[in-house]
């Protein structure tokens, strides 16, 4: 059973850790911004300015051209503790990781160039692990950012960071998976967030940085990695916040929205056999989920027209979306499918 907005496991079942790196260099365990640019024929994106020189079509090196446009909008972040990278998305702001911050309000921000800037920050989401930080200089190279839909399992995935404090690192490998929920309890209360997933090697220190496609843009931002056996380093799971979780999430820290995750107000299991989704098995009184009428024994299988297999899937659908948002949900209900618009109540 599944309380959603009540969640219950542990950090990276199986065994795992989130990728700041302490100063020691030992193991820790550990989306649309303004001028962010986003490749997307979508009214809705924001007017974006002009991208820096992309890689289009085919090369003899594509990791090295990527690593090329990607390097200047890349940077290290450290503070007294420890740690970890950023990627620009405006020419004074970053996104990194929350938990690549921490408690600090100021940081150092490492350029390519190797200048050192300080830098505030303006605010994070330990539920995503998402942090914002900001120069009173413009000094940075704002990257390109993909839309999530354009991200392929078995496309070209370029890491860059600073692993065990080597800066401007490159790796490479493949996106294994999109949406891959993974679970984050940074904040003490378990969420999960919808992750892109690669075997391009990562490390401690490569936290913040960024996960790219072929043509230089950003998919994600490298947040944690998966381990066993007491193996503190990359086995080749890696885990990033999709591009568009980070500028969303950026957004909302800029503009000082609300980070408090949406409730829908129902207990859940899986539904292993057709249609897959998450079985309604109570609906909590006076709840979102009740007002929109939705059922016990209903099977929610898609959420703002994106599918939902599972109850993982549908918790992380919902807590990326703020109280008081509608949303529409699409259930089986007795074989036939409705649709309903719930508001989100708050957790």
């Amino acid at each position: 059973m599944l309380l959603l907005g009540l969640l219950l496991g542990g950090l990276l079942t199986g065994g795992g850790f989130w990728l700041g790196q302490q100063s020691d260099s030992s193991d820790v365990a550990t989306s649309n911004g303004s001028g962010a640019i986003v490749q997307d024929d979508s009214e809705d994106q924001p007017a974006a300015s002009p991208p820096p020189t992309l890689v289009v079509g085919d090369v003899d090196e594509p990791v090295a051209a990527v690593a090329a446009v990607l390097a200047p909008s890349v940077v290290g972040v450290s503070n007294q503790l420890g740690e970890g990278s950023g990627v620009a998305y405006t020419e004074t702001r970053l996104i990194t990781n929350a938990h690549v911050v921490g408690d600090f309000t100021d940081v150092q921000i490492l350029l390519e160039d190797g200048r050192v800037f300080d830098g505030t920050v303006l605010g994070t989401d330990e539920s995503r692990d998402v942090a914002v930080v900001e120069l009173e200089e413009a000094v940075l190279t704002p990257a390109t950012f993909a839309p999530s839909s354009s991200v392929e399992v078995g496309q070209l995935a370029v890491a860059v960071g600073s692993p065990f404090g080597l800066e401007q690192t490159v790796t490479a490998g493949i996106v294994s998976a999109v949406d891959r929920v993974v679970e984050n309890d940074l904040s003490g209360e378990v969420k999960l967030v919808a992750m892109v997933q690669t075997d391009a090697p990562i490390n401690p220190g490569n936290s913040g940085g960024a996960l790219a496609d072929r043509e230089g843009r950003v998919v994600g931002m490298n947040t944690s990695i998966r381990t066993a056996g007491g193996v503190n380093a990359s086995v080749g799971i890696g885990f990033a916040v999709p591009s568009d979780t980070m500028l969303l999430i950026a957004e909302r820290i800029v503009d000082g929205k609300s980070l408090e995750t949406g409730f829908l107000g129902v207990t859940l299991r899986d539904s292993v056999v057709d249609p897959v989704g998450a079985i309604v098995t109570e609906v909590n009184t006076d709840s979102a989920a009740e007002l929109a009428g939705i059922e016990v024994e209903d099977i929610i299988v898609e959420v703002g027209g994106r599918p939902i297999d599972g109850t993982f899937a549908l918790a992380a659908a919902i807590q990326i979306r703020n109280p008081g948002e509608t949303v529409e949900i699409v259930v089986s209900r007795s074989g036939e499918l409705v649709t309903v618009q719930a508001e989100l109540g708050s957790s």
